[in-house]
């Protein structure tokens, strides 16, 4: 065979694979443990990686499996380039992926670029004194002449954001736990050093990357003080209302300018791969969506990101899907976002909003017909609500210093369930790390598959539905409004025209059909079918969609 006959047999490599794609999070340390330890492994996802392909999804993300002390279980990272031994080898990460790819699923894995565990040799090197090559890899700052941290700073995970080192006679700065030193990236060395470290994973047949804190990357060089947050605009959805993280904005500990930079450099180093990509989480309460905008704007940024809109605990009424969209659309109109309803974060969707089983469906149906990307955290398929994880089982050190006024992350993180004959729902023959819930074991994967009626074979269906409609995946959408419970936009794509109508209520609802002659689809999915006078009678969490006829 020639080289020109080779090049020509090459498979069609999809640049653009991310842009609509279905992204299912895994939590490592809770999806499948595979030797006994209580905490789930690289191998275990791998054993599962049939149960994932069948869902339909696109790729999955890994949260950190890294080497790293785990006191944020993981987010804490010392060592960039391997995996920590609690989750396997490197070898167990490259069988992961070749596993993955076999089934046609793309792998991304979490990036912790903002900070690193104190135990890191760079911290370690950074800490040892002033005229070391490392010392200004992080962010030290001299006290004020009466001894306080330089600013007025908060941690999210409470306190003062800076934590004094008497061997430098310093603070340095942590937006998180103590234990998680920020990075300079003002210095062009550290953003030298992540990027060989991103490179590392690229050239092991990663596909993408999730970035974590994507907006935190930067502090202010003049490290000002961040002004107070009048009471009227605090929201929670960054941090617990019982936190005064919510009291400042954060003018200067994040969010600034300097970012665009590393991250056009960032995109240039994944455009060197055939068809890498990414989406950086945006944590701000405030100006979410705007950053949102900013970051995926052109073919230089980012690929995609999320903020935490959807992360709420404000009920997702159709009223606040419009306000969102509306914002997104002034403020990122070129952008492109990837929205999720649950994750590791937060309280699990279902027990968050209070849905019912019915208005589950509809949230998995609506997310699949929205423009964006889409994030599905394990065990949202099987409509798990949150665990009720007792004070002395608390492993997360959020939950821990807020307690009782806010319980922490351990609720939705506990371990996924795959078949009810063992208290431990199939996820590991020893301790769990974190209990496995009662109310979980009824919902496993094994007592799911064998009922037709479902929410996991909902899930599937709906998410095998976006992919049968390009308008879903990739096309444009047109005129979401929310008339009362009711929200209703056009999808698209290519000559393919879809109406979606949805009842965000217990209630029903009639609601007008466009004009034009239109074929009601969807079926498997619950949906309507409009009377003979073109009136759409929606049931109480009900949807309808239409596909324009020619």
């Amino acid at each position: 065979m020639t080289k020109m006959e080779h090049h020509l047999h090459l498979p069609v490599i999809d640049k653009d694979w991310w842009r609509g794609a279905v992204i299912y999070q895994i939590y490592p340390r809770s999806f499948q443990d595979s030797n006994g330890d209580g905490i789930g492994d690289l191998i275990g996802i791998t054993q599962r990686m049939s149960y994932i392909a069948s869902l339909g999804v696109d790729a999955i993300w890994i949260s950190p499996f890294f080497t790293s002390p785990m006191k944020d279980f993981g987010y804490d990272v010392s060592d960039y380039c391997d995996v920590d031994p609690m989750f396997g080898t490197l070898a167990d990460f490259d069988l992961l992926v070749e596993s993955a790819h076999q089934y046609g699923l793309k792998v991304m894995i979490d990036l912790v670029l903002s900070h690193t565990s104190d135990q890191h040799p760079w911290f370690t090197e950074s800490k040892s004194g002033k005229s070391n090559p490392k010392s200004d890899w992080y962010v030290w700052a001299d006290p004020k002449p009466d001894g306080t941290p330089p600013n007025n700073w908060l941690s999210i995970f409470g306190g003062p954001a800076w934590q004094w080192h008497p061997g430098r006679e310093q603070y340095y700065l942590h937006n998180f736990l103590v234990e998680q030193p920020d990075l300079n990236f003002h210095n062009r060395e550290v953003q030298d050093a992540l990027l060989a470290a991103t490179r590392f994973w690229l050239d092991r047949g990663v596909d993408g990357f999730r970035l974590d804190t994507i907006n935190f990357y930067f502090a202010d060089k003049q490290l000002r003080d961040n002004p107070p947050l009048p009471p009227e605009k605090r929201n929670a959805t960054i941090a617990p209302s019982v936190n005064p993280y919510n009291h400042q904005l954060h003018l200067h500990s994040k969010n600034q300018p300097e970012n665009i930079e590393f991250l056009k450099r960032f995109r240039a180093l994944l455009d060197e791969y055939p068809a890498a990509a990414c989406v950086g989480e945006v944590g701000d309460a405030q100006r979410g969506l705007e950053l949102l905008g900013q970051y995926t704007s052109g073919p230089e940024m980012v690929h995609m990101c999320y903020a935490f809109e959807f992360l709420s605990k404000s009920p997702l009424t159709s009223t606040r899907i419009a306000e969102v969209f509306a914002e997104l659309d002034r403020v990122g109109k070129d952008g492109w976002p990837c929205w999720a309803f649950s994750n590791h974060d937060v309280i699990r969707h279902a027990s968050r909003w209070e849905l019912s089983p019915q208005a589950q469906r509809l949230f998995a149906t609506l997310i699949a017909c929205l423009r964006g990307s889409i994030c599905l955290y394990q065990g949202e398929e099987l409509g798990l609500p949150e665990a009720d994880v007792p004070f002395e089982a608390l492993q997360d050190p959020y939950g821990i210093t807020f307690w009782p006024e806010f319980k922490g992350r351990d609720g939705c993180r506990t371990p996924m369930v795959w078949e009810a004959s063992n208290q431990n729902g199939g996820f590991s023959d020893g301790t769990p790390w974190l209990p496995v819930s009662h109310e979980h074991l009824g919902r496993s994967v094994a007592a799911q598959d064998a009922d037709p009626g479902a929410i996991l074979h909902h899930y599937r269906r709906a998410i095998a539905f976006r992919k049968d409609h390009p308008a879903l995946v990739k096309g444009a959408q047109i005129g979401l409004e929310a008339q009362a419970d009711v929200l209703h936009f056009t999808r698209e794509h290519d000559g393919e025209t879809l109406f979606c109508a949805f009842n965000l209520s217990d209630t029903p609802s009639q609601h007008d059909m466009p004009a034009g002659d239109w074929r009601t689809i969807a079926q498997e999915l619950g949906g309507a079918t409009p009377s003979a006078d073109f009136k759409l009678h929606l049931g109480p969490w009900q949807v309808c969609i239409a596909v324009k006829q020619d």
